[in-house]
């Protein structure tokens, strides 16, 4: 399946998955895709891989989530990136839309009761993010890419 086939996720004990939704002090910054642990994910876009990193570093906690990863692609002005997910790409690499970029991970057990997902978000050339809902509404319409 293509990410774009999965739904957005919803709310659930976690919170909620859309974009601007509380995440304490701050807004949710980007889109979760609800997906199975160990899904293929595939880059929404053809692009250059410009970072592979890791959205959490270890706290010193017993809920270390050092592991998670994310994937960076971009194209033009903007960057995409995909959490949660192991990388099989490495930066330079350049795909295009629909090139498999990695595995969603298990997000369950350092999150007990979140609906598995991706998370999706997009950043302008300025380093603003920008609600991804409507390009992912698109791509599952099939005309964006």
């Amino acid at each position: 399946m293509r990410i774009q086939d999965y739904p957005m996720r919803g709310c659930d004990k976690q919170g909620c998955g859309y974009f601007g939704a509380p995440r304490g002090s701050r807004k949710h910054r980007g889109i979760d895709i609800e997906c199975l642990a160990n899904a293929g994910i595939n880059s929404i876009v053809s692009g250059k891989v410009t970072k592979v990193g890791k959205p959490y570093y270890d706290e010193g906690n017993s809920r270390n989530r050092n592991h998670y990863r994310y994937v960076e692609v971009t194209k033009g002005d903007y960057r995409f990136r995909i959490y949660y997910i192991s990388p099989m790409v490495k930066v330079g690499d350049e795909v295009d839309a629909g090139d498999l970029i990695g595995y969603s991970q298990d997000l369950t057990e350092v999150y007990p009761d979140i609906t598995q997902h991706c998370h999706l978000e997009i950043k302008n050339k300025d380093g603003e993010y920008i609600d991804p809902t409507p390009v992912y509404l698109a791509l599952q319409e099939d005309i964006y890419g």
